[in-house]
């Protein structure tokens, strides 16, 4: 019988993190964090059932958000796959955990995992820049307490995004004034980036 072995994702020590200087909601100085944050002196891949409850780690997150015209696509979690806690929400985000099965490429791992991560999730049939922006923490949710988002948006040449997993629901396009005004329908992190990023 094939033993299944259990993923290993990137994580930091929480502490790393508060040493450049701990933040709440959304932060856009990328090089002052991530420079440190991905530096292999501190990171390892830990077991992610031990993480996942672990507040003394953060578990880096690519969170790609896609653009077409200044309309932001967005989609609902369904219940099969994923994050249970964030079953049913609704998202701007494409990403997930940096695992230790991902390719190591120029930049370590993190390029070729948020590379895999937006292909298993969604076909991604357009030409586009992109651009990292930011970077998310919440420690009010028991998610938010394990996580550390990296902002990723990508501008379109065409808005042709599909869902690839069936845990994405209810796809489409739509201008950030719609979505900030649905905005209690969010998951946490789609609520600061829609605040942040598109808020007046």
């Amino acid at each position: 019988m094939e033993m299944i072995l259990e993923e290993h994702v990137l994580v930091v020590p929480t502490p790393i993190f508060h040493g450049l200087g701990h933040f709440e909601g959304f932060c856009g100085e990328t090089e002052r964090y991530l420079t440190e944050l991905l530096n292999p002196a501190h990171t390892r891949y830990e077991p992610r059932s031990t993480v996942e409850t672990d507040p003394t780690l953060k578990q880096l997150i690519p969170y790609c958000i896609f653009l077409h015209e200044g309309q932001v696509f967005y989609y609902r979690r369904g219940s099969k796959g994923g994050e249970g806690r964030l079953h049913k929400k609704r998202s701007i985000g494409i990403g997930g955990h940096i695992s230790s099965t991902d390719p190591v490429g120029a930049e370590r791992r993190y390029t070729p995992a948020m590379e895999r991560e937006i292909e298993e999730e969604v076909f991604l049939e357009s030409a586009f820049k992109e651009k990292c922006v930011g970077l998310i923490n919440d420690d009010s949710s028991d998610v938010g307490r394990v996580h550390l988002g990296i902002v990723h948006v990508f501008e379109l040449e065409a808005a042709k995004v599909r869902p690839r997993e069936e845990s994405i629901l209810e796809t489409g396009f739509a201008p950030p004034s719609q979505l900030i005004a649905e905005i209690d329908d969010f998951e946490t992190w789609s609520q600061i980036c829609l605040k942040s990023l598109f808020g007046k």
